[in-house]
């Protein structure tokens, strides 16, 4: 069992440096793609015209093979931890994008008339009624990223000692020593379970107001209208 936590020399980090490495390269980028996406999605929202542009065109950027990435990237980032992550926060926009526009299109139209009518700007009523109810499909997509970000950081070791966990594929060939591939397979599948069910208990902190899976099916929906969205728009102000 020690060997399986004996990591070469050469990739100047120990198991836990690797791991950290790992989850900067992976979740960082995610976060990027999130900033970006917020803004675009609401666009897109508004500008209903500018939805299939924009996600063909993030389609089209997920299309590229990352080692292609990485190629026209070295020569103006080099072969850093920048050049793995800008591919994975392009990556990351295709599946947050729809995620955010289907999340804030879900939202009741007789809730954005009540938050009008309370005084409730564009901007105020996008970050405080209709991103709050979005949380779900948004944490949804973020699920996706996360974990697909994980995986795809081990790419990195295309361009040197910039794959984290995924150098350890590259020194199992080296030195054959199988337990190095091991290592780096189960200790990435650890870390997306572990990403994804952090986001989920995320989801379940950001949306007390949603009702628990048995609460649910005893209950019958309430019938929507403008008195029913009156409590959730009295929290967010």
């Amino acid at each position: 069992m020690s060997g399986f936590f004996d990591i070469p020399s050469d990739l100047q980090h120990s198991w836990l440096g690797l791991v950290g490495l790992h989850l900067r390269e992976a979740l960082l980028p995610v976060l990027a793609g999130l900033l970006v996406s917020l803004p675009v999605a609401q666009l897109c929202v508004r500008f209903r015209w500018l939805y299939p542009p924009v996600l063909g065109v993030t389609t089209v950027l997920y299309a590229i093979p990352s080692l292609a990435f990485f190629v026209v990237l070295i020569d103006y980032t080099g072969q850093t931890e920048l050049t793995v992550m800008i591919p994975l926060a392009v990556y990351s926009l295709v599946v947050l994008v729809p995620a955010i526009v289907d999340g804030v299109r879900s939202v009741p139209q007789e809730t954005l008339a009540a938050a009008t009518a309370m005084g409730f700007g564009p901007v105020r009523r996008y970050l405080q009624v209709q991103l709050p109810i979005a949380v779900p499909a948004i944490i949804a997509g973020l699920r996706v990223a996360t974990v697909s970000s994980i995986s795809l950081v081990s790419v990195g070791m295309l361009i040197g000692n910039q794959g984290a966990l995924g150098n350890l594929l590259n020194d199992a060939n080296i030195y054959h020593r199988p337990e190095l591939a091991w290592n780096s397979v189960i200790t990435t599948a650890v870390l997306a379970i572990l990403a994804d069910a952090a986001l989920v208990l995320v989801r379940l902190l950001l949306t007390p107001w949603m009702p628990s899976g048995t609460r649910s099916r005893r209950r019958k929906p309430a019938a929507a209208g403008p008195d029913a969205t009156v409590p959730a728009l009295e929290d967010a102000r």
